[in-house]
């Protein structure tokens, strides 16, 4: 089974960012996305640690200590970027004032809600983040991650077992195997990447798909 690179899921979510979007790229996997925007699409990406504008990460040597996202990854600023106190930065997520957030997720129920930011643990981090006002403030919730975990167990569930972040709140969801868009009648396959059949991404998916093509990538 030929899965997409991490970079290539980058690009795809790319895509679909349209031109004069204010977005939330979540930390890790999301990030990636700043590297793939088109240089003649205008799209403002927002971190929660107070950061509008940014832009590609820097070239090596050319980092600068006092621009980082909310990751603590060394980011650039693209010309007219600013950045302000994470409480403002908190009152835009809040205020329904970003377009798309893109999010890592460990699992998405085939309802849409997103469990990221534990898995119960012992060790797992003690508290939710921003990822909760990300994920009920944006006006879409994108989440990219790999279809099957390092065990085979697919990220695409019935029902969430780990600590919710959001409640119905998913709409699209980029894997490396698919596109599926979670609707009212359940999820439903946009895309399937590198010949994957229906039918085999069904088998490894234990809820109901529905194939609605858009753009099937050969």
């Amino acid at each position: 089974m030929q899965k997409l690179s991490r970079d290539d899921m980058a690009k795809r979510v790319a895509q679909d960012i349209p031109e004069g979007a204010y977005v939330n790229l979540g930390i890790g996997l999301p990030t990636r996305i700043a590297n793939y925007l088109p240089s003649d699409k205008e799209v403002f990406l927002h971190s929660e640690n107070g950061l509008l504008g940014m832009g590609p990460k820097p070239a090596p040597g050319e980092e600068d200590p006092e621009l980082i996202n909310a990751g603590k990854e060394y980011v650039t600023l693209l010309q007219g970027g600013c950045y302000f106190h994470h409480g403002d930065s908190f009152a835009m997520m809040r205020g329904g004032h970003l377009d798309i957030c893109v999010l890592g997720a460990y699992q998405v129920s085939a309802r849409g809600d997103l469990a990221n930011w534990s898995t119960g643990a012992p060790d797992a981090i003690p508290a939710v983040g921003g990822a909760m006002d990300l994920a009920v403030g944006a006006r879409q919730v994108f989440v990219m991650m790999d279809h099957l975990t390092r065990d085979g167990e697919c990220k695409l569930v019935e029902h969430c077992t780990y600590p919710l972040t959001g409640v119905g709140c998913v709409s699209r969801i980029y894997t490396d195997l698919a596109v599926i868009d979670i609707t009212a009648h359940g999820p439903v396959v946009r895309e399937i990447f590198n010949g994957l059949s229906f039918d085999e991404l069904q088998r490894i998916t234990p809820v109901t798909l529905t194939y609605d093509a858009v753009a099937e990538t050969a």
